[in-house]
């Protein structure tokens, strides 16, 4: 099981950062790019919850997303074809009095395959760069909506 976590302080509100992480919408690939909108598949969408599959390049992922505390998103990994249910992602959002947001982001991942637990250990060592920037897109892109 890997356990990652990134940070970011970005110039938009936790609820600006929230729409934007809800956002189920066409064009959700440009703000995250394992989440290819020919892959993506909402299955039900409710004020503060969504049960969506999602996922690109042959690795997807049905997550439960979950923001009815909107300052601690929890996504929990339902169904996968490489990691289990022992996954999630889990966003803690603080505001600033600046106005901007401290973005504290923990990747759990715990491959329920040999696939999955090579991806959980590439993602700890040499892939960890490509996590990094990723989390950076996806909140710069936000950001670029606010």
């Amino acid at each position: 099981m890997a356990t990652i976590h990134l940070h970011a302080n970005i110039k938009a509100t936790p609820e600006q950062f929230v729409a934007g992480l809800t956002d189920f919408g066409p064009g959700r690939g440009e703000v995250f790019g394992n989440s290819a909108d020919k892959d993506l598949v909402v299955h039900e969408q409710g004020v503060d919850h969504a049960d969506v599959t999602e996922g690109s390049r042959g690795v997807w992922e049905r997550l439960t997303y979950d923001w009815s505390d909107p300052r601690h998103v929890v996504l929990t990994t339902t169904d996968s074809n490489v990691w289990s249910s022992k996954s999630s992602h889990v966003y803690d959002l603080t505001p600033l009095a600046d106005g901007t947001t401290d973005v504290d982001y923990t990747a759990v991942r715990d491959g329920k395959n040999l696939g999955g637990r090579i991806f959980a250990v590439l993602i700890t060592t040499v892939g960890k760069g490509v996590l990094v920037k990723a989390f950076q897109n996806s909140v710069h892109a936000i950001e670029g909506r606010s």
